[in-house]
C-alpha cells in the first residue's frame, strides 16, 4: 500500500514539473490598463479629463419650455405661442504655460409658434431658423438653430463667436432675455485682446463683426408710372416705394426728384443703400471686478457705408424746395462713422439676502442704435412694414437727405433691475428701461428733407399721385422719420423647489409714443400715442 501511494505522488509531482516547464516556455501577457474617466478639480465642479489627454471637459445643457402671452390689437397674428427650446454646451480646458487654453461651444435648437416675440423674423434673414409654409402655419411655425457660442482663448486673446465686450447688462434678471431696451447679449464674430492689470481691473480692445449691430440706411423711393417702366425719368419698379424692409428689390435711396407742375416724378437719381462690409466695429472696453460687485465703461466705432450713384437712373438732378429748375447733383458720400458709449454698474447686496443684485445701465449712440438697444420695439401693432398699423415707425442708423447727406440718428436708453431672493427657493425681479430714438430735426425742413413720395400719398388712377405732393410738402408732412420714444418695465417670480429647476411667470409692460404732424384717424389733429401692450411669459427650465 505504501508502494502505490509512493508511485501516486511520485507521477503527479513529475505531471507538475512537465507542465511548469511548458508554461515557462510561453510568452507573458500583461492585462490591458483600466483608464477611468477622472474628476478634474483645476477649473470648477463639473470638469472631468478626456481620457487619454491633460484636457479637461465640462458637458452642460437646457432643456426650455415656455408659453407665451401678448396683447395686440390686430387680428392679423396671434395672440399666443409656445417654444421649446434644447441647449448643449462643451467647455474645454488646458492648463498650460501661458494660463488656460480654452474652447467654449453653445448650440440652441427650438421649435416656436405663434406671437412674434417667440417667432424671430430676423432669425429667418439671418438664415438662422425656417418658417412653415402650411395655410394654417405659415410664418406661425418656426424651427431655430443658432450657434450661440464658439471662441478660443489663451494668454488674453478671444477668438470667434461670443459676446460682444460692449455689453455689460444683457438681461441677467429677465425670464425675455433681451426684451428690456439695453445691449441684448447676442454673440457676434470678433477677435479680441485682454489685458489684467490686477486689484479686479481689466481692460478690452476688440476688432467685432457689424453685421448684426447693423440698422437700415433710410431710403425714400418715388410713385411712378403705372407700370413702373423706366420712361420719362421715372424709375423702374424695382426701385420704388418708400417701405423699410428686406426685400428681393435692392434698396435705393432718390435723391434727386425732378417734378412736373402735376407733382408727377421726372428725373431721379438712386443711391444703393444697401450696407457694404469694409470696416469692423471697434470696441473698447475698461472693466472693474471685485467682491462689492462690478462696473464697466466701453465704446465703439461703427461704419456706416452705403453705395454710389446708379449711372442707369438717368440725369443727375436734384431739387432743391422752392427752386424753379434742377441743380447738378453732388458726390454722395458713401461711408459715415457712427460710435457709441455706455457705462454700467453691478452692486451685490448680501447684507438683504445672499445672491441679491442691483443693476444699473445707460448707453447714448450716434449712428449705431443697436449698442443701445433701441431697436424695433415688441408686438404686431408696432411692426413698420405694415401700412394697416397704428402708425409707421423707423428704426434708421441713418437718413440720406434730398441733397444727398448722410444724417445720423441718435439714440440713448437708460435701465435699471433689482434681483432679490426670498428664500433659497424663491426670488424675483423687478426692471425697467427707457430709450430715445431721434431724428436729426433738420430733415424735418424743406431744403433737406428726404426726396420723393411718401407712402401716405394715395395713387390716382393709372398710378399717379392722386395729388400734386412735392419735396416740400414730403419734408414737412413725413411720418416715417418722427422721433419715438419706448418706456418697458416688467417682474417676474420665480421658484426653484430644486437646483437648476426653475418654474416661473413674468410679465411685462409696454408703451411707445410717437409725436407725427399728419391727422391720425383715431385721434385727429392730436399727437399719436401708441396703444400700451402687455407681455407675459411663463416658463419651465432645467439646467445641467
Amino acid at each position: 500500500m505504501k508502494l502505490v501511494k509512493s508511485l501516486l505522488l511520485g507521477s503527479a509531482a513529475g505531471l507538475c514539473a512537465v507542465a511548469g516547464a511548458q508554461a515557462a516556455d510561453l510568452p507573458m501577457r500583461k492585462a490591458a490598463p483600466v483608464e477611468y474617466v477622472r474628476v478634474c478639480t483645476a477649473h470648477g465642479a463639473g470638469f472631468f479629463y478626456i481620457p487619454g489627454t491633460d484636457t479637461c471637459l465640462r458637458i452642460g445643457g437646457r432643456a426650455r419650455a415656455e408659453y407665451h402671452f401678448s396683447s395686440q390689437n390686430s387680428r392679423s397674428t396671434s395672440y399666443s405661442g409656445y417654444n421649446g427650446l434644447a441647449r448643449v454646451s462643451f467647455d474645454a480646458r488646458t492648463s498650460t504655460a501661458y494660463g488656460t487654453l480654452r474652447t467654449f461651444v453653445r448650440l440652441d435648437f427650438a421649435h416656436r409658434t405663434g406671437v412674434p416675440q417667440l417667432k424671430s423674423g430676423s432669425a429667418e434673414r439671418q438664415a438662422n431658423a425656417f418658417f412653415s409654409n402650411s395655410p394654417d402655419g405659415y410664418n406661425q411655425i418656426q424651427k431655430f438653430v443658432n450657434v450661440d457660442s464658439a471662441f478660443v482663448q489663451f494668454a488674453g486673446f478671444t477668438a470667434g463667436r461670443a459676446n460682444s465686450f460692449f455689453d455689460f447688462y444683457t438681461g441677467q434678471t429677465e425670464m425675455i432675455s433681451g426684451g428690456m431696451y439695453s445691449t441684448n447679449g447676442s454673440a457676434i464674430n470678433l477677435f479680441a485682446y485682454t489685458a489684467t492689470f490686477g486689484g479686479g481691473f481689466s481692460a478690452t480692445i476688440s476688432a467685432e463683426d457689424p453685421t448684426n449691430r447693423r440698422m437700415p440706411v433710410f431710403y425714400q423711393g418715388v410713385v411712378g408710372a403705372a407700370n413702373g417702366a423706366a420712361g420719362a425719368g421715372v424709375p423702374p419698379a424695382s426701385q420704388q416705394g418708400g417701405v423699410n424692409f428686406i426685400t428681393s428689390a435692392t434698396p435705393v435711396a432718390f435723391l434727386g426728384t425732378s417734378f412736373t407742375a402735376g407733382g408727377v416724378p421726372v428725373t431721379a437719381v438712386s443711391v444703393d443703400t444697401t450696407q457694404r462690409f469694409f470696416m469692423p466695429d471697434f470696441v473698447g472696453a475698461l472693466r472693474y471686478d471685485g467682491a462689492w460687485g462690478s462696473a464697466q465703461l466701453s465704446a465703439a466705432v461703427h461704419e456706416i457705408k452705403i453705395g454710389g450713384l446708379n449711372p442707369a437712373a438717368g440725369p443727375n438732378f436734384l431739387v432743391g424746395a422752392g427752386v424753379g429748375g434742377p441743380v447738378a447733383a453732388p458726390r454722395i458720400p458713401d461711408a459715415a462713422y457712427g460710435w457709441a458709449v455706455q457705462g454700467g454698474v453691478k452692486v451685490n447686496l448680501p447684507m438683504i439676502a445672499p445672491g441679491d443684485q442691483l443693476w444699473l445701465q445707460g448707453a447714448y449712440a450716434q449712428g449705431a442704435g443697436a449698442y443701445t438697444g433701441v431697436t424695433g420695439p415688441g408686438g404686431w401693432d408696432l411692426q413698420g412694414a405694415s401700412l394697416a398699423n397704428k402708425f409707421t415707425y423707423n428704426q434708421n442708423d441713418a437718413v440720406i437727405d434730398g441733397r444727398g447727406g448722410i444724417h445720423l440718428t441718435e439714440f440713448f436708453s437708460v435701465s435699471g433691475a433689482l434681483l432679490h431672493y426670498w428664500s433659497p427657493e424663491w426670488r424675483s425681479a423687478v426692471f425697467g428701461s427707457y430709450g430715445q430714438t431721434n431724428y436729426d430735426p433738420r430733415l424735418r425742413n424743406a431744403n433737406f428733407g428726404p426726396a420723393g413720395i411718401t407712402s401716405t400719398v394715395t395713387p390716382g388712377v393709372g398710378g399717379a399721385p392722386a395729388t400734386a405732393v412735392t419735396t416740400a410738402t414730403v419734408a414737412a408732412t413725413n411720418s416715417t422719420l418722427m422721433s419715438w420714444d419706448i418706456m418697458y418695465a416688467g417682474g417676474n417670480l420665480i421658484w426653484s423647489p430644486v437646483r437648476d429647476l426653475d418654474i416661473g411667470v413674468e410679465v411685462i409692460y409696454q408703451r411707445v409714443n410717437m409725436a407725427r404732424p399728419v391727422a391720425n384717424r383715431e385721434k385727429p389733429g392730436t399727437l399719436t400715442t401708441f396703444d400700451d401692450q402687455i407681455f407675459a411669459r411663463f416658463r419651465v427650465q432645467r439646467d445641467f
